[in-house]
């Protein structure tokens, strides 16, 4: 048994999690409570995550943001207008 268990990858906390994603640890309790984030778990009274799942919420973050995008179907008028603001505050 302590063999299986000097395979496990360490478990992180609400707090490291928070310090990896860059985000306020409040922002961490905020997704638990509506199961937005990462999937955790409770070790006694305190929160854990498993790297794996981190690791599959960030790719599934990625893959929704990445969804639906069409840097084609970008309007030429907004392209435009972009460049016409510039030059004016250049100029």
């Amino acid at each position: 048994m302590i063999r299986c268990m000097q395979r496990l990858e360490p478990l992180i906390s609400a707090q490291e999690l928070a310090e990896y994603l860059d985000v306020p640890v409040a922002t961490v309790y905020a997704w638990r409570y509506r199961r937005q984030g990462p999937p955790g778990l409770r070790v006694g009274k305190h929160l854990r995550y498993r790297s794996i799942d981190v690791d599959e919420w960030i790719e599934s973050q990625l893959e929704d943001s990445n969804q639906g995008f069409n840097p084609v179907a970008v309007p030429t008028a907004a392209i435009n207008n972009r460049r016409v603001s510039h030059e004016r505050r250049a100029g």
